[in-house]
């Protein structure tokens, strides 16, 4: 196991490490989970979480396609093919003060473990040298979630991959509506994102009323409800 001044290297000091050596402004760390919503790991701050709860809610944008495609680097969110893209994501995002995102896959061999999100609050693109460096930590971050630790990490940071999921309502309510629609898992997700969405609220807060039982999908309604 790496170590840094006699202490384990966690993803907080990746995270640190990448906003200096990449020049950005902030750091997200997701794990993909089969067939169920993926989890933050680590948010560098505040725009960072939310950064992570927009993908979360809108399942689309760079850090999706990276899960599949490799490597997605947008250096100006505001370009016209970002929003052709990603037309629910990208006006979210920039709202949220993200104006250049750099997503970066978590995968040894064939297996995706997540993905790095790298943002700035100014457009610009990573120079070859900073893309080299973020590539070589984020394979850091590889070592470190098959590692699995699950101490404890300080205040304002998302647990590490094994502990508890930051979102647990959203995988209940996932699997109540699988079975009030009689439809599979990722159906059940679609349905509850697209609820979430088109009532402009976040996906925990609607999972939520659904564990609750304030909320039933019924499978003759187009948007649940």
């Amino acid at each position: 196991m790496a170590r840094a001044a006699d202490a384990d290297v966690r993803l907080e000091h990746i995270g640190a490490t990448m906003v200096t050596v990449a020049g950005v402004t902030g750091v997200a760390i997701a794990v993909r989970l089969p067939a169920t919503p993926r989890e933050a790991a680590y948010a560098s701050d505040r725009v960072a979480t939310e950064l992570e709860e927009l993908i979360l809610t809108l399942g689309e944008g760079p850090s999706v396609d990276a899960l599949v495609d490799g490597p997605v680097l947008v250096s100006d969110l505001a370009d016209r093919e970002c929003a052709a893209r990603w037309p629910a994501f990208t006006d979210a995002a920039m709202s949220a003060g993200v104006r250049a995102l750099f997503s970066l896959p978590l995968r040894v061999g064939a297996v995706r473990l997540g993905v790095m999100d790298l943002y700035r609050d100014k457009p610009g693109a990573l120079e070859r040298s900073q893309l080299a460096d973020a590539l070589v930590l984020a394979n850091t971050a590889c070592a470190l979630l098959l590692d699995g630790q699950s101490d404890s990490v300080p205040p304002g940071r998302y647990a590490p991959v094994r502990a508890r999921p930051h979102h647990p309502e959203v995988h209940q309510a996932t699997g109540m509506i699988s079975v009030q629609l009689g439809v599979s898992i990722a159906v059940a997700l679609t349905r509850l994102r697209a609820y979430a969405y088109a009532h402009e609220r976040r996906l925990g807060d609607v999972a939520a009323d659904v564990v609750a039982r304030r909320l039933r999908f019924e499978s003759d309604a187009a948007g649940g409800g």
